[in-house]
């Protein structure tokens, strides 16, 4: 019994997993199997304050009942003090268009969250442990996982601690064996009938019988994968630094000529992609058209935070936004000598006797022709961008403000009209406008 408590102490220590110590509680996510209760009992004999938390998803009728009775007996008799979260999971699952399994995870980890900050406890204690460390390991490969896929479970993330990931649940079983704890089995997890039991009911004991070590031996794995990804992560993380150039609007570019001279192009793509929201499906598309050189300009791919853009030998990243923070102000004034006029991009400066009242801004438009600063003739503003070699992304930003007349009289940050310029011998007034955007 006190093997596997100075385990976990040692576990606790080593990952920093509770760095406040004992002064501060820990919320331990309490369903009432074995290995949650096994969690509860250990961090309390090393000494923590306990708060628990039951989900209670009212999915499995009488059963559902029975674990949050069984909680609340076990919490009252320990002295703990005890959270209880009903959830209409199924109704979630409906109107999020998500499974069952992924709206109870959602769901539970979000109550989490705002229970933690509420209790001000340290950590959210959960009970996965080494058994169900191989079953992701096993999972995410026949997903098709990177490297890191293959590391396993964090021992630490966004609050979140798994002290048990070092131990197995026959050592689990065992310690409440031992102190003559019960517990509740859920006989869902007892169903061949979604991928993970299936793996743990049939597949893990196939390898068992070939290899009797077998968990011993996919956990060294994972410790070596780990130490793996570490090293290959500070690599591609330089191999990204040196090859991605982030500019003045936040937009990111990647230069394909550097990134094909690095050993592993497509693991740099890869993790560039990734940590910006886009599936292994998108990356691999992207990279099958680098690879053959038919990175084709215009092509779109969008994550649900990011757009990436394929432009001229590069990639470009931009942040998704529904919203226009853009806007403009105007000033009249007497004009009196041509140091007046504004000289910045985002400035304007016009003749106000050319200009007809009110003005708007507007998106380009199919076939928007404007005469610019300096020409004699109008010109496509389409034509106009092609020739200044604006990306995809700069012509869908680019705004044009018109007069009353609908004529443009300024493409802000790049050009004004001609026909309503300042002309120093008849000009009398200036019309000066001021364009600003989230960046300017």
């Amino acid at each position: 019994m006190k093997a596997l408590e100075k385990q976990i102490a040692q576990v606790i220590s080593r990952h920093r997993l509770l760095p406040q110590g004992k002064e501060r509680p820990v919320l331990v996510a309490l369903s009432g199997g074995a290995d949650s209760v096994a969690l509860l009992r250990l961090l309390l004999r090393l000494g923590y304050t306990c708060h628990a938390a039951h989900c209670n998803f009212h999915l499995r009728g009488d059963e559902s009942e029975r674990d949050e009775l069984f909680v609340r007996q076990l919490c009252q008799r320990l002295g703990v003090t005890l959270h209880v979260q009903d959830f209409a999971t199924a109704d979630y699952a409906a109107a999020h268009k998500v499974s069952i399994e992924m709206a109870a995870r959602q769901l539970r980890y979000d109550w989490f969250k705002r229970l933690r900050a509420e209790t001000g406890c340290q950590a959210v204690a959960v009970a996965h442990h080494r058994d169900d460390n191989v079953e992701t390991l096993l999972l995410n490969l026949l997903r098709g996982s990177g490297l890191h896929g293959l590391t396993g479970m964090d021992y630490r993330r966004d609050g979140i601690v798994r002290p048990l990931l070092d131990v197995s649940r026959q050592q689990l079983t065992g310690y409440l064996g031992k102190l003559g704890q019960d517990y509740v089995t859920d006989s869902t997890n007892l169903q061949p009938d979604v991928r993970r039991n299936r793996l743990r009911l049939q597949v893990l004991p196939l390898l068992r019988q070939l290899n009797p070590a077998a968990d011993d031996t996919l956990q060294a794995t994972i410790e070596r994968l780990r130490e793996a990804d570490r090293l290959v992560s500070d690599s591609v993380s330089q191999a990204i630094a040196d090859t991605v150039a982030t500019h003045d609007d936040g937009t990111e570019s990647l230069d394909i000529n550097k990134l094909q001279q690095f050993a592993a192009p497509q693991l740099t793509l890869f993790h560039w992609l990734d940590s910006h929201g886009f599936n292994p499906t998108q990356a691999d598309e992207v990279w099958q058209q680098v690879q053959v050189g038919n990175l084709r300009t215009g092509a779109l791919w969008h994550s649900p935070a990011h757009t990436l853009l394929a432009d001229r030998g590069r990639l470009l990243l931009q942040a998704r936004s529904d919203s226009n923070e853009d806007y403009f102000t105007l000033a009249e004034e007497p004009f009196n000598d041509p140091s007046q006029i504004a000289r910045q991009p985002w400035e304007a400066t016009l003749d106000a006797d050319r200009v007809t009242l009110p003005l708007t801004a507007r998106p380009l438009q199919r076939g928007d022709r404007f005469q610019p600063y300096g020409m004699r003739g109008s010109k496509l503003v389409s034509d106009f961008l092609t020739d200044l070699k604006l990306s995809r992304f700069d012509r869908q930003r680019q705004r044009a403000l018109c007069d009353a007349t609908g004529r443009i009289v300024w493409l802000p940050g790049l050009r004004t009209d001609q026909r309503c310029a300042v002309r120093p011998d008849r000009t009398t007034r200036l019309l000066r406008i001021r364009w600003h955007t989230g960046e300017h």
